[in-house]
């Protein structure tokens, strides 16, 4: 397994594709951070202390700002990990690493496990655009930037957390979308449009749906930070931190058994 994991890893860093989305990553998160914090900086300074009590207070300003790493940004880490496994498919070098193994399985594992680091990566550079930026918006804004509060710095760990977590679901879902370009395109429409079409609609069926909508993937991300924009406003709830790694470890979990139990028992041509 140790070669394994080390033949997987290389395979991440010594391509430009990874530090090339890191780069796009981050000056997409900086932008949303700065916009966000700059939004809602500008529009709650000049509000009195019972004027948008929700708008205002620490914990909104802090998951709506802070927090968008993990509700906008998780995009990256799966899109990259997918890519693992959709561009083996592509480049058609997925039949010699299958026969280098023993074993397809361990070779989705290999991968997987081996994507984490780089989810760390994914995710602090993520993290760390968006709280800079975030911070220097909020400022602008004329609102306070929270940034002496323990409370965002375990608001910050927490986001790392998730997005280094998106990073084997990405993996988990390319054994299954094998095609590069469905994986990619099946990957931005949801992350991007569904998710947040899916999560409105069930919230406006009445709890059980708010409770559906909860375990949603991006929503389980978002609640390990403890929330974002969208929870903030009201659009769905969260589930308790530790609940939502759980869910999004599980979603990982089902992906790769499915890919596991279905793509990879197929002949490769």
């Amino acid at each position: 397994m140790n070669v394994a994991l080390r033949s997987e890893y290389r395979k991440f860093v010594t391509t430009r594709l990874w530090w090339v989305l890191l780069l796009v990553m981050a000056a997409y998160m900086a932008f949303i951070g700065i916009f966000l914090g700059w939004s809602l900086g500008a529009g709650t300074s000049g509000l009195d202390s019972g004027d948008g009590a929700s708008l205002t207070s620490p914990d909104s300003i802090r998951s709506s700002v802070y927090g968008t790493a993990a509700a906008f940004g998780y995009v990256f880490p799966v899109i990259i990990g997918a890519l693992s496994m959709t561009g083996e498919y592509r480049h058609q070098t997925i039949t010699p690493t299958f026969l280098a193994s023993p074993s397809r399985t361990r070779v989705l594992v290999a991968k997987m496990i081996a994507a984490l680091p780089i989810g760390v990566v994914y995710g602090t550079v993520a993290t760390l655009a968006t709280v800079g930026a975030g911070a220097a918006g909020l400022a602008l804004g004329g609102s306070a930037t929270l940034l002496g509060d323990g409370e965002t710095w375990t608001l910050v760990a927490r986001s790392v957390l998730a997005l280094t977590v998106w990073a084997p679901v990405g993996v988990a879902l390319g054994s299954i979308l094998t095609n590069q370009v469905l994986a990619i395109i099946v990957i931005l429409v949801y992350t991007q449009f569904l998710e947040a079409v899916l999560r409105l609609g069930l919230t406006q069926v009445g709890d059980v749906g708010a409770s559906v909508a909860s375990y949603l993937p991006g929503a389980a991300g978002e609640a390990i930070t403890g929330g974002s924009v969208f929870s903030s406003a009201g659009i769905a709830d969260v589930l308790p931190w530790g609940a939502g790694l759980a869910v999004l470890a599980g979603y990982a979990l089902v992906l790769a058994a499915v890919g596991s139990l279905t793509t990879l028992r197929r002949d490769v041509s």
